[in-house]
């Protein structure tokens, strides 16, 4: 009877917990089969290297750069490595590093330590890059994907400072070296090895995007430099230890990492089968051949000779600090999801609305950016949800990329589309009127009001003391399209918008499009 009750208990239990039971005792993922790799089982863990949105370095009191700037014009003694410099620990970057390690569910310490990390390149004029391999500012926490709910785990989170910038100029044969970037800060974000294929990966690397842009911590843009990664990939058979892993460094896209990760698995797995080992080493990725290259074997701790910064101490947050900031925290993706479908909004809308934030600009030091559901929630407020997100997103937004401009480029304000909104609400103007009120105030960058605008362009809607006018437009339409009058009489009732369209049109878009259905179906009477 006890051993019958505790087998209940256990499938009780089962059953409980199915749908999080993807990871073995040890804490990593199930394997999982692919069919692009039958019988093999790929293991993907990214380290990801954010900058820091501070407009301040790291270390130093210049300026952040930007992209396009004049090269080595945002670079101080300290940041061109000359003797005798020191660093000074900028608080905003840490405030905003404790901010994602919060959003990643990680555990911040409260004494963090600052290593050397030895090497020497061109881009790195002091010959180390200072960072906290040994004693991270935060430890552990998760990532959860939307594409199929699994749980990304992260091994930690340590600030680091940022290299040059080298640029070869192949037809001198030379390398310029600009120092602008050199001591911006770095969030390096490392993840446990939780992913099992390419697709895993970008949604990993999106998903992070989208949270450090909700944080402020970083604009998290791949394009421009500012956020890079560094994806591990192992080959193993089924149900078999992980195979030896390959590095491949600074891929700078979705797409091209999510290329490389195939490439280098079909690679391994063809040194596999044919009978030789996989080399650990670090690989570059070539986008015009899509396949992975080898830069060099594959460095340990001991290459790069960490040793603790003698100029740095140890960095020390109090549980105040952290609650601090804790409590000042913006929404996070998720809880964005929520709340919007909660309005009334599909999830598909809601997934428009927080894409378009995915792609904006982040302000410097954590300040929100000009976000699409900012700008929503606003539009929103005393109005219908469903009636503000159709106009903002089949018109406002259909608008801008008819004219291949993004929301950050919009020329409408709030409270002209909230009056254009209310205007069509109040049959003031059409339906018809209002898109071409918007399109006239997109195309011109209008800032007067929508009420002034309509009146100018006479879009203002025909009153019911104008029903003369209107039932003069539906006679000049039946005689029009004599055709289609008939096939109305015959019962064929879907023509009549037709006939409703042409008074349209011979309103220019004014006339009430129910107050001309009931004066045509009076007059075909």
């Amino acid at each position: 009877m006890i051993i019958r009750q505790c087998s209940w208990r256990a499938r009780q239990f089962q059953q409980l917990w199915r749908p999080f039971n993807f990871r073995n005792l040890h804490g990593q993922r199930e394997a999982l089969e692919d069919k692009r790799w039958p019988g093999w089982e790929v293991v993907v863990g990214i380290e990801v290297h954010a900058q820091i949105k501070s407009r301040r370095k790291l270390f130093s009191d210049t300026r952040t750069s930007r992209p396009g700037e004049t090269p080595n014009a945002f670079v101080s003694s300290y940041d061109a490595a000359l003797p005798g410099t020191l660093p000074t620990l900028n608080p905003k970057c840490v405030e905003l590093a404790v901010r994602t390690a919060l959003a990643l569910n990680s555990q911040i310490q409260s004494r963090s330590a600052f290593d050397r990390k030895h090497y020497f390149y061109s881009d790195l004029p002091a010959g180390y890059q200072i960072t906290q391999r040994y004693a991270p500012l935060a430890q552990g926490g998760y990532l959860r994907l939307p594409q199929g709910g699994v749980n990304v785990r992260i091994t930690q989170i340590q600030l680091e400072q940022d290299t040059a910038k080298s640029t070869l100029d192949a037809r001198r044969r030379v390398t310029q070296v600009d120092l602008n970037r050199a001591g911006s800060g770095l969030m390096e974000i490392v993840s446990e090895p939780d992913m099992r294929s390419p697709e895993e990966a970008g949604d990993y690397v999106r998903t992070l995007q989208a949270m450090l842009r909700s944080v402020g911590a970083s604009d998290g843009s791949m394009e421009l430099g500012s956020l890079r990664c560094d994806v591990n990939v192992s080959v193993n058979k089924l149900g078999y230890p992980h195979g030896t892993r390959c590095e491949i460094k600074n891929l700078n896209s979705v797409k091209f990492m999510t290329v490389a990760i195939t490439s280098e698995v079909f690679r391994h797995i063809q040194l596999l089968e044919s009978g030789q080992t996989v080399p650990q080493e670090t690989r570059g990725f070539d986008e015009a051949k899509a396949e992975t290259f080898k830069l060099r074997s594959k460095e340990d701790s001991p290459d790069y000779r960490y040793m603790p910064d003698p100029n740095l101490p140890p960095l020390l947050l109090s549980p105040e600090y952290i609650d601090c900031i804790r409590k000042s925290m913006p929404e996070l993706p998720e809880a964005t999801r929520r709340r919007l479908t909660r309005m009334g909004l599909t999830e598909q809308e809601a997934e428009v609305l927080m894409a378009v934030d995915a792609g904006r600009e982040v302000g410097f030091d954590g300040e929100p950016g000009k976000g699409a559901v900012a700008y929503f929630d606003r539009l929103a407020q005393g109005r219908n949800a469903r009636t503000a997100v159709n106009w903002m997103t089949h018109e406002l937004l259909g608008q801008l990329a008819a004219r291949k401009e993004t929301f950050s480029d919009n020329p409408v304000s709030l409270g002209q589309l909230g009056e254009l909104i209310d205007m069509v609400q109040s049959s003031k103007i059409t339906g018809t009127s209002g898109k071409t009120l918007l399109r006239h105030i997109i195309s011109h960058r209008s800032t007067a009001s929508p009420l002034t605008l309509a009146q100018e362009l006479s879009l203002v809607a025909i009153s019911d003391d104008d029903g003369v006018l209107v039932k003069k437009w539906c006679s000049e339409a039946i005689e029009a399209l004599p055709e289609e009058v008939d096939k109305v009489r015959q019962g064929n009732l879907k023509v009549m918008n037709r006939l409703v369209g042409k008074v349209m049109q011979l309103s220019g878009g004014r006339a009430n499009a129910g107050d001309v259905r009931s004066v045509l179906g009076e007059l075909l009477q």
